[in-house]
């Protein structure tokens, strides 16, 4: 099992909402509910029930024990380094014309008149 989806699991038990453990992670909804989804399949049962009433299934109670076990046990995910914004943007030169036919016309195009 992945600690990360050990984590957003835990997240979504102590939440009952997934919306809100999606902002609390700070991650997409989506890659919630695939993370739990995936998970669902590893162990081979529902451990969320969705709806209008979000709730721990008996396995996921099972499953929740041990994933904090496991999360204690596990070392402190390392801190994102934030990068400035801005910079100094670089122009495209783009790949040009080959040396060969430099100053011929394309094949394709006439010849703009001067």
């Amino acid at each position: 099992m992945n600690i990360t989806q050990l984590r957003r699991f835990v997240a979504v038990a102590d939440a009952l909402h997934f919306p809100r453990a999606a902002d609390a992670l700070g991650i997409p909804l989506a890659s919630l509910y695939t993370s739990i989804e995936k998970l669902e399949e590893e162990v081979g049962h529902p451990l969320i029930t969705r709806g209008a009433n979000t709730r721990v299934t008996p396995a996921g109670m099972l499953l929740l024990e041990e994933a904090r076990v496991r999360i204690a046990a596990a070392p402190e995910p390392e801190a994102k380094q934030v990068v400035r914004a801005g910079g100094k943007a670089k122009a495209s030169k783009g790949k040009g014309r080959a040396p060969i036919v430099k100053g011929q016309p394309k094949p394709y195009k006439k010849r703009q008149g001067r």
